[in-house]
């Protein structure tokens, strides 16, 4: 029993220990359920207390919080696909459309929401963004995801009007994979050529800021639609 006090009660100091020791055993015993009962029953009252007197928007706070979380969602320019070896090259791609040309806010597929299924942030990553970019290396061929991801972002392209030309195969500096083992569906598609000279001039002639207006508002009509089904 004392151990078992013990483990449930480690702070029960209402019988001294000295005192203790005085008292007959069952008065001991008397005593020390009865006190153990009264700090139960204290300690019962003390918790009912301590929130009723919590300020109503503490006690609320749980309920509150995914109003305070819920951020406005943005169209990206643009969203660059790529194998999971090639993070880092993404990043630098990335970087230099951001900084170098002013085509932002972008973002790589490896910065999309942990915790949810693939298909689910490509969709969201590729109607998400006016521009898909398939950063074409010797790693993308190796990995099966990312031929998925071009092909379904190919199927996409065709399906939507507005998705037309909106599929851009680039070659970076790093590991560029070569013209003759890109897909034929690829080869179709004029690629951005990092190392080229004309790179610049590719750049500024596919990401215009008039076709990001039109897909920017085409996707907030679509969203707006969805959101007033889902309420009705």
């Amino acid at each position: 029993m004392g151990i078992g006090k013990s483990k449930t009660d480690p702070c029960h100091l209402s019988v001294p220990w000295g005192k203790s020791q005085s008292v007959d055993t069952s008065q001991s015993h008397q005593t020390s359920d009865s006190k153990q009962s009264e700090d139960i029953s204290l300690r019962g009252d003390a918790v009912c207390s301590s929130t009723a007197e919590m300020p109503a928007g503490e006690q609320e706070g749980v309920e509150e919080s995914p109003e305070e979380d819920t951020e406005e969602e943005v169209f990206l320019k643009f969203v660059i696909l790529h194998a999971e070896e090639d993070t880092a090259e993404a990043l630098r791609v990335q970087s230099l459309l951001e900084n170098d040309f002013g085509i932002k806010p972008g973002i790589i597929f490896a910065e999309m929401p942990c915790g949810r299924q693939h298909l689910q942030n490509l969709d969201d990553a590729v109607n998400g963004s006016a521009w898909t970019i398939l950063l074409l290396t010797e790693n993308f061929l190796r990995d099966t995801w990312c031929k998925f991801q071009f092909y379904s972002s190919l199927m996409n392209s065709v399906n939507r009007q507005h998705k037309y030309n909106s599929v851009i195969p680039m070659r970076p500096l790093n590991k560029p994979l070569p013209r003759e083992r890109t897909p034929f569906a690829l080869r179709t598609i004029n690629a951005l050529e990092e190392e080229s000279r004309g790179f610049p001039t590719q750049v500024e002639r596919i990401f215009q800021e008039s076709v990001y207006r039109i897909q920017q508002a085409i996707w907030k009509e679509t969203r707006n639609m969805v959101q007033r089904q889902s309420v009705a």
